[in-house]
């Protein structure tokens, strides 16, 4: 019997949540391009305050001068598995803003990996790296802060249906979004008695940089302003996981009911993810 996970979630009926309020002060990382600058123009149009973390200057200067009350933004130029660096931007938007409401940690990579090739393991290192630990080191600054604010507050990982069972080629990617899964359940529940909740998005298909490079079918394929807009609304709810768009949250229900037999003769021909130097 293959293990059962917790996708089902993303789409079994809820009952219907009183709305929490207004979250004001966003934080996120990966910030300068595709879902995280998405995410960063949606909630700017709301009037929030941002604090925008990205490696590339420059993208990220960019856009916080596109978005709406430029002047209530800040912007960190620094890569997120650079702790010390992310933890100092953390402090520095804490004191701007006076608190922080909404911390994403948007901030991902992906390449393909093949376990045989030495020169693969220090791509997959740097995958766990950026999408995994230096989520927790996005996190951490932020929860004292969050807890002495006695307002409702959120952290949010950005996983993937990646994530839901192991793609070949993409080990590292799977792997990677996996463990933010199940990081992100641990702290949902270390946090419970908080007035912090813990949100994972799992996105589907986003039309951004990171998926334009794939040469397969990308099925349900979603433009990132209405990605950004219904990750929004499961955040402002505090929904525990979400995969998005739904119909991807469908898809994720029936790779998690495959037996495993029949899910390794599916995929053993799967399209692989391009490995990293390679187009």
């Amino acid at each position: 019997m293959p293990t059962r996970c917790r996708c089902w979630t993303s789409w079994w009926p809820r009952p219907k949540r009183k709305r929490s309020k207004a979250l004001k002060r966003v934080f996120i990382t990966g910030a300068s391009s595709g879902i995280g600058a998405a995410l960063a123009a949606h909630y700017a149009a709301q009037g929030c305050t941002l604090g925008l973390l990205a490696r590339r200057g420059d993208a990220l200067a960019q856009l916080a001068a596109s978005l709406p009350n430029p002047q209530l933004h800040r912007c960190y130029p620094a890569d997120v598995t650079d702790h010390a660096a992310v933890r100092a931007a953390a402090e520095s938007f804490l004191a701007h803003a006076g608190g922080c409401d909404i911390v994403i940690a948007s901030a991902g990579i992906s390449h393909g990996t093949i376990t045989e090739l030495a020169q693969d393991l220090p791509v997959f290192e740097s995958i766990v790296a950026t999408n995994v630990t230096a989520t927790v080191a996005t996190f951490a600054p932020f929860v004292a802060a969050m807890r002495a604010q006695g307002t409702p507050a959120r952290l949010v990982g950005i996983g993937s249906v990646a994530g839901v069972r192991g793609l070949p080629g993409g080990g590292a990617y799977s792997a990677s979004k996996a463990a933010l899964r199940v990081y992100c359940e641990a702290l949902r529940v270390e946090l419970r008695a908080s007035p912090i909740k813990v949100v994972t998005i799992a996105p589907g298909y986003i039309n951004t940089p990171m998926t334009q490079k794939n040469k397969y079918p990308m099925p349900f394929l979603m433009a990132p302003a209405a990605f950004a807009a219904a990750a929004a609304r499961s955040i402002a709810r505090g929904a525990s996981y979400r995969v998005i768009p739904w119909q991807m949250g469908v898809v994720a229900r029936l790779l998690c009911a495959l037996p495993n037999w029949l899910y390794d003769r599916a995929f053993a021909k799967a399209p692989h993810k391009a490995r990293k130097g390679t187009s």
